[in-house]
């Protein structure tokens, strides 16, 4: 039987669409987005959650960059916010397509970006998992997703874990490191009941995966075995990583799913967290090259 755990309320945020979930080792410190109010969160050392950065569109994602920067994830691409917060662009994507948007992404050990889109008009199998490489060029390396959203690698970097949340699997790619190239695929969670959405692998190479619409993070051994079940108190529950200097700490974000005066429930897009026993790795900072 699967352990049950229950997370606690850290932070107050009320975020539409609370995501992305980064421990940035070389700040110490936790960032995550609102995404659909295109902020930049981080949780302060004495508990509050400060919000550090805006911008006019979506924010998908906003990862630490080896350099000291950050790379921002937007609607249609990848801007660099410098020390002073002012942004760069580095590749702008989905220009000629204002009906996608970018989601998740995260860094492979080697600091290559690894991006999905997701259509905004609910268009079956219009996304795509994108890798940020040299040029710069976003390189197609999964086409027809539904929705592209949480990633996580093995601890040996050997497999990467992908989530396609219409789908509902979580599918494991076998990964080269050395290129970034992915192999063949299997699904090793057909998640049901429920939606998966973002996720987070911890030291041992078990799958964090928050679920929407279900107020769960569920633990799955890397053979797709239901090991543990943390409980919310809110329904939607988005994403989730590991945190603090001795990656002991699982943080989780939600969403408000509208409006503050939209009946959300109280805590509803707030920051939660708990000790579950195990470690899992800080962000790995985007390299700003790709070999």
């Amino acid at each position: 039987m699967a352990r049950q755990l229950r997370a606690e309320h850290v932070a107050t945020v009320g975020a539409q669409l609370g995501e992305g979930p980064a421990w940035d080792a070389a700040r110490g410190e936790l960032t995550f987005v609102d995404i659909v109010a295109g902020a930049l969160y981080r949780l302060r050392p004495d508990g509050r959650a400060e919000r550090v950065l805006e911008i006019d569109e979506p924010l998908a994602a906003a990862l630490p960059a080896a350099d000291g920067t950050r790379l921002l994830v937007t609607r249609a691409g990848f801007v660099v916010a410098d020390e002073h917060d002012a942004l760069v662009p580095v590749l702008d994507v989905l220009a000629s397509r204002p009906d996608l948007r970018f989601n998740d992404a995260k860094c492979d050990a080697s600091g290559r970006c690894f991006a999905g889109t997701l259509s905004l008009e609910g268009t079956s199998a219009a996304g795509t998992l994108y890798r940020l490489d040299d040029g710069p060029i976003a390189t197609p390396v999964v086409s027809e997703v539904g929705l592209s959203n949480g990633l996580g690698w093995s601890p040996d970097g050997g497999v990467l874990y992908f989530v396609d949340t219409l789908s509902g699997h979580i599918r494991a790619f076998d990964y080269d490191g050395a290129t970034g190239d992915l192999g063949p695929s299997r699904i090793v969670v057909l998640a049901e009941p429920g939606t998966p959405d973002g996720m987070c692998v911890d030291h041992s190479g078990c799958l964090w995966v928050a679920f929407w619409g279900q107020g769960e993070v569920r633990r799955f051994t890397p053979s797709g075995v239901l090991d543990a079940v943390v409980e919310l108190p809110v329904p939607n529950v988005t994403s989730c990583a590991f945190g603090g200097r001795a990656g002991d700490i699982l943080y989780i974000t939600t969403a408000a799913g509208g409006p503050a005066d939209d009946g959300a429930p109280p805590l509803a897009g707030d920051l939660f967290a708990l000790r579950p026993g195990v470690t899992g790795p800080a962000a790995v900072p985007w390299s700003g090259t790709q070999g």
